[in-house]
């Protein structure tokens, strides 16, 4: 028998598209011929991701997995809502999740690590799915967050099913006090992150470049006002003030009693827990964000349809 080297292998897989392992089984079933490899790994359904790879992929799920101290957050894309909804995809999502909390949310360790029951990698696991199911995907991101002590609590968006959906957020609150109270409290911060979108936790954590870019436009709407330059510093200052109440979670106006502060209100939560609480931070994904999806134009494709 042919020696299947390293290099055969890597071929194999930029031509087919197909999962490392099955090139590697692909070239052992055909002696080594790489042509043949290709020809078999077709037959068995396995060269389909390569055709499928230029696609847009921006639906999908975004999964949470919280235990204790720790969360991950992951995003899993496909090009149809309709794939979010096969178990197939679900149960993938639902295990890279829960990888990613093993692999503290490094993108390539959760890649290269083992998929349960499959004997092969999350990555060419993924590659089957793509083959099966029929539709590019692609694993985007992850993240994870921890205290010391406390909790991290998650919460889903219009959830498909527990831990799945298009919006998701952990929230990490250190504290020594009650985990029950921590865990309501928690939830509640989250599902005000999933609705107000801040950017930042605090004043301190903003980056001083997206102030300054504010400040210039403030400045530069001021100026236009004509009034003199002491009122015109003194507007800008109060505006400032009220772009980070608008970006920053702790000054945000908290959507659960739509009135304190969500730095002031958790602060307060601390009679409840028994002890203070320090909201130490958040994490939120929101499905296909940031991904530039394709605008079919449907005129132009039945005009190119009739014309032949």
């Amino acid at each position: 028998m042919a020696e299947i080297t390293a290099a055969a292998v890597k071929d194999l897989r930029e031509k087919s598209g197909a999962g490392m392992m099955d090139c590697k089984k692909a070239l052992v079933e055909n002696n080594g011929d790489v042509d043949a490899a290709v020809d078999w790994l077709r037959t068995k359904g396995l060269a389909k991701a390569a055709k499928k790879s230029g696609r847009v992929a921006a639906e999908g799920l975004v999964a949470v997995v919280a235990a204790g101290t720790k969360g991950a957050l992951v995003e899993v894309n496909a090009e149809t809502d309709f794939v979010a909804r096969n178990d197939t995809f679900q149960a993938f999502v639902e295990e890279v999740a829960k990888i990613a909390l093993e692999k503290d949310g490094d993108a390539d360790a959760i890649l290269a690590a083992d998929y349960p029951g499959a004997g092969r990698s999350v990555a060419d696991q993924l590659t089957d799915n793509i083959a099966t199911i029929g539709e590019n995907m692609s694993f985007r991101r992850a993240a994870t967050l921890s205290v010391a002590n406390g909790v991290v609590a998650s919460y889903v968006h219009s959830a498909l099913k527990p831990g799945l959906g298009k919006i998701a957020v952990l929230v990490a609150l250190e504290s020594e006090g009650d985990k029950a109270v921590l865990e309501g409290l928690g939830k509640q911060v989250a599902m005000h992150v999933a609705a107000a979108n801040p950017m930042f936790l605090d004043r301190d954590s903003v980056d001083p470049t997206v102030v300054d870019r504010e400040r210039a436009v403030l400045t530069a709407e001021a100026k236009e006002s004509g009034k003199p330059d002491n009122i015109i510093e003194k507007m800008i200052e109060g505006r400032i003030r009220k772009f980070y109440e608008e970006i920053c979670l702790v000054d945000q106006t908290f959507v659960i009693d739509g009135e304190s502060k969500v730095g002031k209100f958790v602060e307060n939560a601390a009679k409840d827990a028994g002890a203070p609480i320090k909201l130490a931070g958040f994490t939120m994904f929101k499905l296909g964000e940031g991904i530039e999806k394709k605008e079919d134009d449907f005129a132009a494709e039945v005009a190119a349809a009739v014309q032949g």
